[in-house]
């Protein structure tokens, strides 16, 4: 089966032009107008790609081998250097190496079970209704488990954007067991030859002993019914938190075996530099990216289109 990717340059540029407007513009507007670089030129740059939420140590790193690469540069205009930029993100870029799962595991794997997890506000339930929408336009049978059950109104929430995709939804009440509602879904999903199973999981609960702890139930009752399940398990990251999505994605990897993330909300930010700290330092790869609220507006992470975005006007 041909698994549809998400992808769309004009949607992601429009998504990402504060961020735009913050890294390529800001570089620009710094070296516009002078004959030769100096070094108060590259401090700016390297104030500009700091204060982007690239990191520290990203930013040195491209700041060094920019110097590098100018000194034995005859002609450094303005365009080489925006150039040796791009080239040093485009090297962290190329960190990600997410192999996107294919039709054929897919196939191999019937149903095929996602954990989503992630502190509350960051968009998880949002996350699951557009991915819930990307399988089902692939063609594949899509189920939702509620299994977020300690906080109030997710139920509802996720109700609504599994109407909005067109699946379904297993849930039941406020407060009910997680790890239930998950075995019951899977159950559901075994008899009724889904192809899907989404399943929501707290954001939060009292310490990180408890949530890990909640997980680890969770995935041993998934793993009663599917030896192999999950297949994956999708982090999501508020981009508007930046250097804070880091530490909450260092975090979750401590607790649990994290297969990806998943960074929203980066349309409404100058902050989406983030995606370059995160495939810099987690070893964990970006998979998913979004940069709207429609329901299409999830969008398959592809390193080279991303930077395309930010560099293109």
């Amino acid at each position: 089966m041909n698994l549809l990717k998400n992808l769309n340059l004009g949607k992601l540029k429009t998504g990402l032009s504060k961020t735009r407007d913050k890294i390529y513009n800001s570089i620009n507007e710094a070296v516009s107008g002078k004959a030769l670089l100096d070094e108060k030129t590259l401090d700016e740059i390297e104030e500009i790609l700091i204060t982007s939420d690239i990191g520290f140590e990203t930013t040195e790193k491209i700041i060094e081998n920019a110097r590098i690469a100018l000194k034995s540069e005859k002609d450094r205009s303005n365009l080489n250097i925006i150039e040796a930029v791009k080239s040093e993100l485009q090297n962290v870029l190329n960190k990600n190496k997410y192999d996107n799962k294919n039709g054929n595991e897919l196939d191999n794997y019937k149903p095929y079970i996602i954990l989503v997890v992630g502190v509350n506000g960051a968009g998880k339930t949002t996350t699951i209704g557009k991915l819930a929408h990307n399988y089902k336009q692939s063609g594949l049978k899509v189920i939702v488990g509620a299994a977020d059950t300690f906080r109030a109104a997710a139920n509802e929430q996720l109700d609504i954007w599994a109407d909005r995709a067109g699946v379904d939804i297993f849930k039941k009440k406020h407060g009910s067991d997680p790890s239930s509602v998950a075995f019951d879904v899977l159950e559901k999903a075994i008899k009724e030859k889904y192809d899907i199973v989404l399943i929501d999981t707290a954001g939060r609960l009292h310490n990180k002993s408890e949530l890990m702890d909640e997980l680890r139930k969770l995935r041993k009752v998934i793993q009663k019914l599917l030896n192999y399940a999950p297949n994956e398990t999708l982090l999501v990251l508020d981009g508007n938190t930046g250097q804070n999505a880091l530490m909450q994605a260092e975090e979750f990897n401590k607790i649990t075996k994290i297969d990806g993330v998943v960074v929203t909300k980066l349309d409404g930010t100058a902050k989406g530099g983030v995606i370059f700290q995160l495939c810099s330092k987690i070893n964990v790869p970006v998979k998913y990216i979004g940069v709207g609220e429609g329901i299409d507006d999830l969008q398959t992470f592809e390193p080279g289109l991303y930077l395309s975005a930010i560099f293109e006007n």
